[in-house]
């Protein structure tokens, strides 16, 4: 599979020189992919520089490509602290997170990850492990389910899609395909926004699926822990939920954004905030590659 069917690379160039690589040091992209950013980086690496990508999702994994410079590793980017002790890497000059979900994910029918497609509705990351979407649906009660659609797709009609999906299933019918779903849930969807509502309700159901924000604040707290004085974070997202957690946690160093000073009123943060708005695509990027509209890349230095 080509590296363009697979992932077309956010704000390739400008993650580049966000990073500010240097050419013998050590760097982390953090979610692998289909390798586009990755690639970009081992280019400008020596000999003796060298990237660790992180993928938790076997096909991402089995599709790296080979060099020297590069090391792929199996494992969520929660982890990162843990692998780089593992490698005896103390400290890294860069790190790098795309949270976008490959157009591979969305594109297969049999991971279950978009409402165009109809197959069982899954939404694993890794598939060998955690809950899929229809056991979310099939176990979960009123109040768990309404809480999903309302915190993670911020969906008005949480409660009422919460309580159909409990009558569907105690009736007899269980929710096991993508189609399965979407009988449930139009009906509470705006049908003038209908594209809009399905992509919220979706992305609810994945990032409950995945734990995708627990696994960001444990990312985060790893990375400026793994980065060495004067590395960069830098890090693409996608939706509000995500652009929040970076945005306050590069600024203080905490996900509540408040900064906090010391008796001197010296301010005590471990980054500096280098991006004061986010970075987005240019018009011409988003018409060659119209998934990349949403996207924000915000940068941080390790103090």
């Amino acid at each position: 599979m080509s590296e363009n069917a697979y992932h077309i690379p956010a704000l390739l160039p400008q993650t580049i020189e966000a990073l500010a690589i240097k050419s013998d040091g050590v760097y982390v992209d953090a979610t692998f992919g289909g390798g586009g950013h990755s690639r970009a980086i081992v280019e400008e690496l020596s000999l003796s520089g060298h990237l660790y990508g992180f993928d938790q999702d076997d096909e991402a994994v089995a599709g790296a490509f080979s060099d020297s410079r590069f090391t792929i590793v199996y494992s969520n980017f929660r982890y990162l602290r843990n692998f780089m002790r593992y490698y005896k890497v103390e400290a890294v000059d860069g790190i790098l997170a795309d949270l976008g979900v490959s157009f591979h994910h969305f594109d297969d029918s049999e991971r279950g990850f978009s409402f165009r497609f109809d197959g069982p509705i899954d939404m694993r990351m890794n598939r060998h492990s955690g809950r899929s979407a229809a056991s979310v649906l099939q176990e979960s009660d009123v109040e768990s389910l309404a809480r999903i659609f309302k915190l993670y797709g911020e969906f008005k009609q949480s409660r009422r899609l919460a309580e159909a999906i409990v009558r569907t299933r105690e009736s007899g019918r269980p929710i096991k395909t993508v189609a399965d779903f979407l009988e449930v849930a139009r009906p509470f969807v705006n049908p003038r926004q209908e594209k809009k509502e399905l992509a919220m309700i979706f992305q609810a159901l994945r990032i409950e699926v995945n734990g995708e924000l627990d696994a960001l604040r444990q990312f985060l707290e790893a990375a400026v822990a793994v980065l060495r004085p004067g590395g960069r974070l830098a890090i693409i997202t996608y939706h509000s939920l995500e652009d929040r957690l970076v945005k306050n946690f590069m600024r203080s160093g905490n996900f509540d954004g408040e900064v906090q000073t010391d008796f001197f009123g010296r301010r005590n943060a471990p980054m500096r905030l280098l991006t004061s708005k986010p970075i987005v695509p240019d018009a011409a990027e988003v018409e060659a590659n119209p998934r990349s509209r949403s996207a924000k890349l915000r940068v941080a230095e390790k103090l």
